[in-house]
């Protein structure tokens, strides 16, 4: 949680009370919506490398 509340605050520039108001479900969402912004700002540069999602590093919980 600590890692998805850090992501959001970081590109959102929201405070911990707004990131807390988010459901587990919302916050991981809006992650993976930011990773997708970087990804495609962000292209890697060497063939075959996948670009690093913060979701990447968070365990599954579906």
């Amino acid at each position: 949680m600590y890692k998805e509340m850090s992501f959001i605050s970081y590109y959102f520039h929201w405070g911990q009370n707004e990131v807390m108001g988010l459901d587990h479900v919302s916050r991981r969402r809006w992650c993976e919506e930011i990773s997708q912004i970087n990804k495609s700002l962000t292209p890697s540069k060497k063939e075959n490398k996948k670009e690093k999602s913060i979701l990447d590093m968070l365990p599954s919980r579906r």
